[in-house]
């Protein structure tokens, strides 16, 4: 599994809402179901984002292809944009089957927790010092030894 990581520039650079906007350009290039569904938290992101949650804790896509981390640079480092990549990934990764989970303060899980259940299930929300699980379900499973009985014993 493959990890592709993206910063972007929020405030002062940009408004809460603006560095949303193109977190959504980013996941979801093309008008459709999951365009619709990024936008539908957009207030809820936005409250996130300005928090700075996202500054050292990604927002972690998780679909087919690699995972994707987005973190958010805030003030001086925000405005030189010195180590800013906004650019646009190789591979959509909301085509297909995909999740997400947004970083927030500890005070605020329960809230968002409540707020994205009236909007989205692809989208979760984790206390930002908790890691993401980056296994890949298929992958561990296929990584398992296992004997095919029936040909062991033929031989």
């Amino acid at each position: 599994m493959s990890v592709v990581a993206r910063r972007i520039r929020a405030t002062p650079e940009r408004s809460a809402s603006e560095t949303w906007q193109v977190i959504a350009d980013l996941l979801a290039p093309d008008r459709g179901d999951a365009r619709n569904e990024l936008m539908s938290i957009e207030g809820i992101a936005s409250s996130i984002i300005s928090t700075e949650s996202p500054k050292d804790s990604p927002i972690v896509v998780k679909g087919d292809g690699p995972r994707v981390r987005i973190y958010c640079m805030f003030d001086d480092d925000a405005v030189s944009g010195d180590d800013a990549n906004e650019s646009a990934l190789a591979e959509c990764p909301t085509a297909g089957e995909w999740t997400m989970s947004l970083p927030v303060e500890n005070e605020d899980v329960e809230w968002v927790k409540t707020a994205l259940a009236t909007k989205t299930k692809k989208v979760t929300v984790r206390e930002k010092s908790q890691s993401v699980d980056d296994t890949d379900k298929q992958q561990a499973r296929s990584a398992e030894p296992s004997i095919n009985m029936e040909a062991f014993l033929r031989s």
